[in-house]
């Protein structure tokens, strides 16, 4: 064999192997095989190309002729050196068609989902005193951000959000649209109501919000740094109402131990002057609440601890999901089996035809 001839014998094999194992990785990552152990009888390709090259030659029809020396010198035909590619193209489709003997198939997958919903609301102290500078940047801040982290945790719930200093607002109602919450969530500063620390209001426009719901269960989160000094609504009461209601109540202290650096006045610009300032708390009312809620009380002194006590109550108040799986599996092999025929068919038309080796 001439060297031209190995090097079209050898690339159009590495053609047929390369389109073997491509077929056969593709059909590895997109489907799952329902007979998994025939995938053995690929070894047959190899074993195929052994033994055409073993017996092949000494399989074709010979004649013996008294002059067959003249021909050497004569051109040979245009399609001799092309006289494996036939076999390359047949061996490449008996690969695909031992393939689909594994059985390919496709899965479609679908779930159906329900949900036991819990409603929360989120009563957040937005007072001067949370902008204290023992948390990074403020107080006000990392409750923001760690309350934003909580919501996008609880994707099947309702949640909302009451603001309070001296008074307190809803900033959004129960909703499950919570792009919008994080959003209204994140424009939460202080300064936009009358001052002071009114957590007995704050409490009990949340409880509020929850009257009407139909919810399985109710809680409010309760985020404070100081002491109740404004409002008509002494927490203590506000925590009565919401235990009639069925709500539970979450209370956390935000404020490292000590003391802390807090704005203390207010210049004409609008400024804020800082000062060491000692944290008080009033975490006894704090507890009391929470006791009286079925709910727990949390002191948070840094933004790591506030962030995991809010993990922790995620835990505590996990949505009850119940999913019920569907499947249906498709076969997959036709493709496989109609090129792989094509590829038999193709290789054998030349074979027989336009390649067709002369004795």
């Amino acid at each position: 064999m001439k060297s031209s001839d190995r090097i079209i014998t050898s690339a159009s094999l590495l053609l047929a192997f390369g389109t073997v194992g491509a077929a056969w990785w593709y059909l590895r990552q997109r489907f799952e095989l329902a007979s998994p152990q025939l995938q053995w009888v690929l070894l047959a390709i190899p074993v195929i190309l052994v033994l055409h090259f073993w017996f092949g030659e000494r399989m074709r029809p010979v004649v013996r002729l008294s002059t067959a020396g003249m021909f050497k010198s004569k051109p040979r035909g245009r399609w001799v050196r092309w006289r494996h590619v036939p076999f390359a193209i047949s061996l490449a489709g008996s690969g695909l068609l031992l393939m689909s003997l594994t059985r390919p198939q496709s899965r479609n997958d679908w779930q159906d989902v329900e949900t036991e919903g819990i409603d929360i609301m989120l009563a957040l102290d937005v007072s001067a005193s949370m902008l204290a500078r023992d948390f990074d940047p403020d107080r006000l801040s990392a409750s923001r951000n760690v309350g934003i982290e909580f919501i996008e945790g609880r994707p099947n719930d309702r949640i909302g959000l009451v603001v309070y200093e001296g008074e307190a607002f809803t900033q959004c109602p129960l909703t499950t649209d919570h792009d919008v919450l994080k959003d209204l969530f994140a424009a939460t500063r202080s300064g936009l109501i009358q001052g002071g620390t009114a957590v007995g209001l704050g409490l009990a426009t949340a409880v509020n919000r929850l009257r009407e719901s139909d919810a399985k269960s109710r809680v409010v989160i309760l985020l404070t740094d100081g002491v109740n000094n404004a409002g008509t609504i002494h927490p203590v009461d506000a925590a009565v109402i919401a235990k009639e209601l069925g709500v539970r109540v979450y209370t956390i202290g935000v404020g490292t131990l000590g003391k802390a650096l807090s704005p203390v006045a207010v210049y004409p610009n609008g400024q804020y002057k800082y000062d060491m300032v000692d944290v008080e708390i009033d975490e006894e009312m704090l507890k009391e609440v929470a006791t009286i809620t079925g709910g727990k009380y949390f002191r948070a002194t840094n933004e790591k601890k506030l962030s995991a006590i809010y993990k922790e109550i995620d835990e505590l108040e996990r949505t009850l999901i119940k999913v019920t799986e569907h499947s249906r599996r498709n076969e997959e092999y036709f493709p496989f089996v109609l090129l792989g025929g094509c590829l038999m068919l193709l290789g054998g038309t030349l074979d027989r035809n336009l390649m067709r080796p002369a004795p």
